[in-house]
């Protein structure tokens, strides 16, 4: 690489919030991106490839903030600083910034389908039964 300086390169925190994104959907434990405060930014046309990400970017310094829920059976702070490690290796490496913070805000659990369905089941069951104790 040249240690001449040809111009200014510039990348557009739509571009790096959609790196972070991408960069957190391959993580295990990660159920989706929140909506949270993007979701005017959707209804203005934001791409939906940065939703739950909040980019604040000061000349090369880069702060993230990143809206996610998670799946019920991983240990958040184990899971949230496997994130952050992930997220600011990656977006340094690809744009050369300076990566300052990686703010994780977790807002909500994801619960398995499967329990979901051993509840429904169970109240069907209950309401089984006192239709039949009705009829006696």
């Amino acid at each position: 690489m040249p240690d001449e300086k040809i111009g200014k390169i510039s990348i557009s925190e739509d571009v790096i919030g959609i790196i972070a994104s991408l960069t957190v959907t391959e993580i295990s434990g990660v159920y989706s991106m929140s909506g949270g405060f993007a979701g005017l930014a959707n209804v203005l046309g934001k791409s939906d490839l940065s939703r739950g990400v909040k980019i604040d970017k000061d000349d090369d310094d880069v702060r993230v903030e990143l809206y996610l829920i998670l799946e019920y059976e991983y240990s958040i702070p184990d899971l949230a600083w496997k994130i952050q490690d992930k997220v600011k290796r990656t977006l340094e490496a690809m744009t050369g910034l300076n990566i300052i913070e990686v703010n994780i805000h977790v807002q909500g659990v994801n619960f398995p389908e499967q329990e979901e369905k051993e509840d429904i089941d169970f109240d069907k069951d209950e309401k089984e039964e006192g239709d039949l104790d009705e009829d006696n």
